[in-house]
């Protein structure tokens, strides 16, 4: 038999929306550029690789052009595949390797619950070409190790905007979270989007690593701990956040397999 691989939509519950990953539960580790290509082969905006260790599992992810240090998406449909093929008893939390350090899942009924370092955001001045790529007035700007994050004046604009992505890869980092308070009568707390062009992935669907961001920003202006956030891309996706101002991030979502197949070819 070849190597399994499954497709997870993730901060979903429904098929088809949420942010899809592939994930790989590997025998063995392989070298990186097989890795490569299978996430290129794939074409999604993460490829996730398992190998287990100890009392965990070893956690990489691949965008289709290049390796990330932090995927939500991809870590919490890791999680759901341990659980749902059985790797690890629902009863277990999962214990991931990574390079941002040791990442703990948690299943919490229907919700699978992250445990991630918190991504603090400075005041920044924009460059010039940030305004022209976003096409948008902007309220603030600020800059962490995952991009920009930018707050706009509205959910329409948040939902509307649609950047130059050219004029985005020119920008010192082409990573760009916009961001918002929602509509009074929304059930959200604040809405956003995410775009990374320099990793390959014009716009990301749903994003865990943007609301390690979005949580510490929100806190300050919402003066209150837990969030229900909706990120606005075409698929849409739900995220529960809960930060209570120290140095992790409890990110929560709903998973859901939409494929199941064989890698043929090593």
């Amino acid at each position: 038999m070849g190597q399994i691989i499954t497709q997870v939509d993730a901060f979903n519950n429904t098929p088809f929306a949420g942010n899809p990953a592939a994930i790989c539960v590997l025998p063995t580790p392989q070298d990186e550029r097989w890795m490569q290509n299978v996430a290129q082969e794939m074409n999604l905006s993460e490829t996730a690789f398992l190998v287990r260790q100890d009392d965990g599992f070893n956690l990489r992810w691949f965008t289709p052009t290049v390796e990330v240090p932090l995927c939500g998406h991809a870590t919490l449909a890791s999680a759901h595949v341990l659980w749902s093929e059985g790797h690890l008893s629902v009863n277990e939390a999962a214990r991931f390797y990574t390079k941002s350090g040791v990442l703990i899942a948690k299943l919490q009924g229907e919700w699978i619950e992250l445990d991630f370092p918190v991504n603090h955001s400075q005041a920044t001045v924009a460059p010039q070409e940030l305004k022209a790529a976003l096409g948008v007035p902007y309220k603030s700007v600020f800059l962490n190790s995952l991009g920009y994050l930018v707050e706009l004046a509205s959910e329409d604009l948040v939902r509307q905007i649609q950047p130059n992505f050219q004029i985005l890869k020119t920008l010192p980092t082409s990573e760009i979270i916009v961001t918002s308070l929602t509509n009074p009568d929304s059930e959200y707390d604040f809405v956003s989007r995410f775009f990374a062009p320099g990793l390959g992935v014009d716009e990301d669907p749903v994003t865990g690593a943007a609301h390690c961001c979005l949580a510490p920003f929100w806190r300050d202006r919402l003066h209150k701990d837990e969030f229900l956030a909706y990120q606005a891309s075409s698929r849409g996706g739900v995220v529960k956040v809960y930060y209570d101002g120290g140095d992790r991030v409890f990110l929560s979502g709903q998973a859901v397999t939409v494929m199941r197949g064989e890698l043929i070819t090593a």
